[in-house]
């Protein structure tokens, strides 16, 4: 199994968003002692699982959900129940916190592709034992909406 070599050490950016790393991390690819290794320099700068927009829609799908929901048809009724229950579950950070700081990385180096980031950063989840239906809640996010950040 894969691994990350050491702890994540992070102190806060003055946005209230973003946190910067105080010393690096490495992280082995496919199995502990793979030389396929990944480092995240110290002072890289992130925002753990970019939820931002998943909550902004979460508050939109509340206001379009109360106000229109005797008129909506049921399925879209449901999306946005779907939404709303996605961005509650979703955290910036918890378990996902090291992948996520990983996949930030590889998609704003774009060391590898961006299909092989998000496959990285699904194992990386599973390195660290996030919640099987949460990582791949979070791996299907990155696939779907992942080309705007990337791009």
């Amino acid at each position: 199994m894969s691994s990350f070599t050491s702890d994540l050490v992070v102190s806060p950016l003055s946005d209230g968003r973003r946190w910067r790393l105080c010393r690096s991390f490495t992280y082995h690819v496919g199995s502990r002692h793979s030389r396929d290794i990944i480092r995240v320099p110290k002072a890289f700068e992130t925002d753990f699982a970019s939820t931002d927009i998943l909550q902004w829609l979460a508050i939109l799908s509340i206001i379009l959900w109360s106000g229109l929901m005797w008129i909506l048809p049921t399925w879209v009724a449901y999306i946005f129940l779907l939404i709303i229950l996605l961005a509650l579950l979703i955290t910036p950070y918890g378990r996902q916190g090291k992948p996520s700081v990983l996949h930030d990385y590889l998609y704003q180096t774009h060391s590898v592709s961006r299909h092989m980031a998000d496959l990285i950063f699904y194992e990386a989840m599973e390195v660290t034992k996030t919640n099987p239906t949460l990582a791949r809640l979070m791996y299907y996010g990155v696939r779907i909406g992942g080309w705007m950040a990337w791009y």
